[in-house]
């Protein structure tokens, strides 16, 4: 999407489940001056809905009706793949990114895990979260996304723009008052792409002091482009120790594993 361009959000939910709530949002864009209309962006939340009275209380879902038995079977093995997807995440909250300080950064060959590491800390202030206190979902996928950008940037020194998202997932609430920490670290590269983790770590100091925590963990993937908008190589990463070699391997996974999805998904949408 581009500058001067007018967005038009919808969202609907497409699937519910006890304690959760599945929401289909889709983006389009619209050029004021041809009215050329375009899908930009697609996305799967999911919510959990909270007690008004106890926010650490999770409270049900009023079911939707389906107006056919195929989008809840479907809906129900969209929900069972992202519960999945959450429980292989958990077990990567032990992981630490460090951060590379400039000078560091200097000794570091190009086009390694440390040479494009980047890190950012930031206040949560009262505009950054909702009426109860707690950080919007939206304010924390913003910072990840800038630092992501500024890894997939130092990585190749061109333009670059985020292709998709992988599983954010919010493990826990970040409260108005904690300082948070968002790291990235490159995983893998292919021809075209770049997988960037992200994690957010929190430190809740303000109101009740406890030991810093793992808040959130997404993968992005980012492109990069010509100054004329065009797909350029990605540089390939150089992995120097045994945690990046299979973090790379990992990341190769998830890569096919997602190519082999889109293309199911192309050839299913040709044939209706």
């Amino acid at each position: 999407m581009c500058i001067g361009e007018v967005a038009n959000v919808s969202a609907e939910i497409t699937y519910t489940s006890r304690h959760s709530v599945e929401v289909q949002v889709n983006v389009m864009s619209e050029n004021i001056l041809t009215g050329a209309k375009k899908v930009t962006n697609k996305a799967t939340l999911w919510y959990v809905p909270l007690s008004l009275k106890n926010v650490n209380k999770v409270v049900e879902v009023p079911p939707i009706q389906y107006a056919r038995k195929e989008q809840e079977d479907e809906g129900k093995k969209r929900y069972e793949e992202q519960k999945l997807d959450r429980l292989e995440t958990k077990q990567r909250n032990g992981d630490v990114i460090f951060p590379v300080i400039n000078p560091d950064r200097q000794t570091k060959e190009p086009h390694t895990v440390g040479y494009s590491q980047s890190s950012l800390i930031h206040l949560v202030g009262p505009s950054d979260c909702t009426l109860l206190g707690f950080v919007h979902g939206g304010v924390t996928m913003k910072l990840m996304d800038e630092v992501a950008g500024i890894v997939a940037a130092r990585h190749c020194k061109t333009n670059i723009v985020t292709a998709s998202v992988d599983a954010i997932n919010f493990h826990e609430k970040i409260k108005k008052g904690s300082v948070i920490t968002i790291s990235g670290r490159m995983t893998f590269t292919s021809n075209k792409s770049m997988e960037i983790e992200v994690f957010v770590d929190a430190d809740p100091f303000v109101d009740e002091p406890r030991e810093r925590y793992r808040a959130v963990s997404a993968f992005f993937t980012y492109v990069s482009l010509s100054k004329e908008g065009k797909p350029l190589p990605v540089p390939q990463l150089l992995t120097e120790t045994e945690d990046e070699k299979r973090r790379f391997e990992e990341g190769k996974g998830r890569y096919l594993q997602t190519k082999a999805k889109r293309q199911a998904q192309m050839q299913q949408a040709a044939r209706q």
